[in-house]
Formats: C-alpha cells, sequence, structure tokens
C-alpha cells in the first residue's frame, strides 16, 4: 500500500479589475480614481486593477503613482511589439507608462469586430 500525498491548494488571493469602456476624458479619469482609492483605501485583501481608456492612462498613471492600492491597466493590446497596425497599442508601449495588466477577449471585440481566439 502507498501512501498518496495531497497537496494543500494555496488560497487565492482575489483581484477586482474594472473599465469604464470608452466613457470618460483624462481629466475625469484623475477625479474618478481619486474617488475609487478613498472607497478602497483599507481593503488589503484584495488587488485591484483600473483600466481605463487608452488616452486617459498616462493620466491614470500620473494619479495612481501616488497610492499603491491599486494598478493600472489597459483595455486591450497588439500582439506584436511593434509594426503597421495603425491604432493598435503593443506591450511594450503600455509598459512605458506604468501599466501592469490589459483585458483581453472583450465580448464587444468579439460582437462588433468579429476577434476570435485565433
Amino acid at each position: 500500500m502507498t501512501k498518496t500525498k495531497i497537496k494543500k491548494s494555496i488560497p487565492r488571493r482575489p483581484f477586482v479589475a474594472g473599465n469604464w469602456k470608452m466613457h470618460r476624458t483624462a481629466s475625469d479619469t484623475k477625479i474618478l480614481i481619486e474617488d475609487i482609492v478613498q472607497r478602497v483605501q483599507k481593503i488589503a485583501t484584495v488587488d485591484m486593477v483600473v483600466c481605463p481608456p487608452f488616452t486617459s492612462l498616462p493620466a491614470a498613471a500620473e494619479t495612481l503613482g501616488r497610492h499603491s492600492i491599486l494598478a493600472i491597466g489597459a483595455q486591450n493590446m497588439h500582439q506584436s511589439k511593434e509594426g503597421a497596425f495603425t491604432g493598435e497599442i503593443s506591450g511594450p508601449m503600455l509598459r512605458e507608462l506604468g501599466v501592469r495588466y490589459v483585458i483581453l477577449g472583450h465580448s464587444e471585440r468579439r460582437q462588433y469586430f468579429n476577434e476570435t481566439d485565433v
């Protein structure tokens, strides 16, 4: 008879990401982030990410630079580092703005732009 070791699973830390799609300007984003920070500043047991529109990423990064409770994410990213992909944004470009996360596979991108998993 052999003994089987049972692995104990490590509890996963909750992760919450929110994006405001194609709403709010850069100045609106600063105000919204300050409000979010005030509301969640005492929550230390959840990883939280805000994902504003691309044009608001610099404003978000500037505002979040003062707060470590929230991370910054992007709403989309192209798979190539660079190239002739008008209107797209690459990982290195996002990283330079302080982006640590990206939301991919949006239902609206599938519906309106015929994007797929391939």
